[in-house]
């Protein structure tokens, strides 16, 4: 049996690449970028009016002339107008290219516009007039050729808006694994059916289902019985057609709990069996030459859950290169008390406080199978074997599964 932290390290120095794909930038959202984004131009691309109002030259303002004549208007859209002459302004509105020779924008809320025959006339009664004032000068923002997105970022919808302005229709992220979800064990029926007296309904298998659906990543569950011969068989098929395996139960020391066997049956390199941790002791991980891994968890419900959280989901972001990982922690808001030497990865309620701490309340639970406490809790305390009492106001590693 080895340590939680020896499991962690060892699930992420065997993480592997699926290579990249190019997908269309409406369905880019939550992958993982696989090429730096450059603009294209600058950013803005021209001298942009910020507020509606007129524009002028600000050495005639300087000179003293307080009245300009309105020659024309330069409206968003339209190519660039040349104002031509002292004591002349263009009529321009917010995101229009400033008009050549002008080089400030005064608001409407600073002029009294008159009419004089069939001339227009704008009387500036502003004072604190400067260069350049209510313009956002081409290039402020970034250069043509400056980097705006780096690789490695997990794309969101800000991201799309960047993407969309640099004309990236199609963009290059990395290719996600085919996963197959394995759950065991007679007891098991569908959640459409109603269980006998013995059964209860699979979870495990949905649940995983449902969070690689949310990832986008292609998935197919199968559920199989507790049979040596057809675990062999069908685990050896299912081997066969996808990249990563997560298996739930059948990995302790029961008579039944077949999958340590026929997984080195079927040649996977078991890489550790057995963490010294709480809950998901019978942990079990494993490859098959350099592409094929199996994830097989204890088949309890919050074991099932934890591994699949603690384990697969940081070994995933990491073989999809997804570049920042940061590592949360968070303040415990009571002393707590575990006796075994063990790592045990305690389930709790995260808050921010008023003065932005992180802070975990315990919510131990009725034990792996106290599924209905998850709804409680939106993370995993990590609590190291180095002593049995955690004090309040220590600060611990915390790895969340819900938003808090």
């Amino acid at each position: 049996m080895i340590s939680a932290k020896e499991a962690i390290d060892i699930v992420l120095s065997n993480t592997t690449n699926w290579g990249n794909e190019e997908v269309s930038i409406e369905f880019c959202i939550g992958r993982v970028l696989q090429e730096d984004i450059v603009a294209d131009r600058d950013f803005p691309p021209f001298d942009r009016v910020t507020m509606d109002g007129i524009a002028i030259k600000f050495e005639d303002f300087e000179s003293g002339i307080r009245e300009f004549e309105i020659t024309d208007m330069q409206t968003a859209g339209e190519g660039q107008k040349v104002l031509i002459g002292k004591g002349i302004g263009h009529e321009i509105m917010t995101g229009a290219i400033l008009s050549a020779n002008a080089n400030v924008v005064v608001r409407y809320e600073d002029l009294n516009i008159s009419l004089k025959g069939e001339k227009k006339y704008a009387e500036v009664n502003f004072q604190g007039l400067t260069p350049w004032k209510n313009v956002h000068r081409q290039g402020t923002d970034r250069k043509s050729g400056d980097c705006l997105i780096e690789r490695g970022r997990m794309l969101s919808a800000s991201d799309v808006a960047v993407l969309a302005t640099v004309g990236k229709e199609k963009v290059l992220v990395s290719r996600l694994p085919k996963v197959a979800i394995i759950s065991t064990g007679d007891e098991l029926v569908e959640v459409n059916r109603m269980p006998e007296g013995h059964q209860i309904r699979m979870s495990n298998s949905v649940m995983i289902q449902a969070k690689l659906n949310e990832m986008k990543i292609e998935n197919k569950r199968f559920h199989l019985l507790d049979d040596y011969d057809d675990l062999l068989s069908k685990v050896g098929e299912i081997l066969n057609n996808f990249d990563v395996l997560l298996i739930s139960g059948g990995v302790s020391k029961g008579k039944a709990d077949y999958i340590p066997e026929v997984l080195n049956q079927l040649g996977v390199e078991k890489l550790f069996h057995r963490v010294a941790q709480r809950p998901g002791k019978p942990f079990w991980f494993g490859k098959k030459e350099e592409n094929r891994f199996v994830f097989a968890l204890p088949g309890n419900p919050i074991s099932t859950f934890m591994c699949f959280t603690v384990y697969f989901l940081p070994w995933l972001q990491k073989s999809i290169q997804v570049s920042s990982q940061k590592q949360l922690y968070a303040v415990l808001d009571e002393d707590f008390n575990f006796e075994p030497e063990l790592t045990y990865f305690l389930q709790v309620n995260c808050q921010v406080s008023e003065s932005g701490v992180l802070i975990a309340s315990p919510r131990e639970g009725g034990g792996s199978g106290d599924l209905s406490n998850l709804v409680k809790s939106n993370g995993f305390l990590e609590l190291l074997p180095d002593r049995n009492l955690y004090r309040k106001g220590e600060r611990f590693k915390v790895c969340m599964f819900q938003n808090f």
